[in-house]
């Protein structure tokens, strides 16, 4: 009786056990995931992302080949709101290069799908993939196919009055790409460490998820507040322009529904978009650090500790990125600041679900 559960246990652990190539096309794929991610966000901060006014799945994959074709592209461009409010005037030069961040942003989008799905056949043919990964997998197919839609649903809803997109659709679209990452990261995780060391400690587990969800609604803050280009018109730290908290959002007169929904007509919200993601900044170093201290005191896992000061590092990182993304915000953006930002948010998010995964049963 010992030797066949010997055996069953045996053959449990086996089938857990994924080749090589399994791994790194993963590792891969999250790797594409991450850099679009950082395409979209110089896409973003460069005003490129309405270049392209067309949805073509099959078409679009080309770019144009000859002068006829570049500025057919540029006259469907020029009737757009940005180019007749914000860039009118500008060189058939100034627009190949938006032109050119946004169809990278929309081939590498493409170059995934070649490189999540033919790999894949490939494994499932080869039986390198068991069913319970093949559903995971599927999960992750339908993940990227929402995130592409909205990508559209986002671009569609600046070609039309206003000349930048919608802040709240660009932030939906960020935000289910970073499910899709993350997603797919715990997908990965499973594979890599089927038997990792078990940490028995649900106070631990419970924090450790609650950070990650703060952290996750500092992100999303962070998406609205780009959107909005909130960083513009409080370019100060530790104040906002002299005021701890900005006088506009202070008179309940200002605290209506027309405020939030045209949030670009006053201050109002990016005042108060900005005070958020701040204060939420404060809230998260704060909770970081008591978890750190507290959970190095509390466990010897060797590969936790790893992760803890992984955290601490990159927490440290992340929020000097972000002091000096707003301060360098005079007149516009800083594009370089602003994607390592984002990237620095992604990274961050990484290391608290690796955490997280940890902490959790197996």
């Amino acid at each position: 009786m010992e030797t066949t559960i010997a055996t069953n246990n045996k053959k449990v652990e086996n089938k857990k056990k994924y080749p090589n190539a399994v791994k790194i096309w993963l590792l891969i794929g999250l790797f594409m995931i991450f850099m679009q991610v950082v395409i979209g966000g110089v896409t973003r901060l460069t005003g490129s992302g309405l270049s392209i006014t067309k949805w073509e799945i099959v078409t679009g994959t080309l770019p144009p080949l000859n002068a006829e074709q570049w500025e057919s592209e540029f006259d469907l461009y020029k009737a757009t709101p940005q180019y007749q409010k914000i860039n009118e005037g500008m060189t058939m030069r100034d627009f190949k290069f938006i032109y050119f961040w946004e169809y990278f942003h929309r081939l590498w989008a493409r170059t995934m799908g070649f490189v999540f799905i033919i790999p894949l056949a490939i494994f499932w043919y080869r039986g390198m993939v068991d069913k319970p990964l093949l559903k995971q997998l599927g999960v992750v197919f339908l993940l990227a196919a929402l995130v592409a839609s909205f990508g559209w649903i986002m671009v569609a809803s600046g070609l039309v009055n206003r000349p930048w997109v919608n802040a709240y659709k660009l932030t939906m679209h960020l935000s289910l790409a970073l499910v899709l990452f993350g997603y797919l990261l715990w997908t990965t995780f499973k594979v890599f460490q089927p038997q990792k060391q078990e940490i028995n400690n649900p106070m631990l587990k419970k924090w450790g998820i609650g950070i990650t969800a703060l952290a996750s609604l500092q992100i999303i803050l962070g998406g609205i507040m780009s959107g909005m280009k909130a960083g513009l018109y409080f370019p100060t730290w530790p104040d906002m322009n002299g005021e701890v908290i900005p006088k506009v959002l202070i008179s309940s007169a200002n605290w209506t529904v027309e405020n939030f929904v045209d949030y670009d007509a006053s201050l109002f919200m990016p005042a108060l978009i900005q005070l958020l993601h701040r204060s939420t900044a404060y809230a998260l170093t704060v909770l970081v650090l008591w978890f750190f201290f507290k959970a190095l005191r509390t466990t010897q896992n060797t590969t936790f500790k790893i992760g803890l000061y992984l955290l601490v590092s990159m927490l440290i990182i992340q929020v000097l990125l972000g002091i000096f993304t707003l301060i360098n915000c005079i007149g516009t953006v800083p594009v370089g600041l602003g994607v390592l930002h984002q990237a620095g948010a992604l990274l961050l998010l990484t290391i608290l679900l690796f955490i997280d995964f940890q902490l959790a049963g197996k």
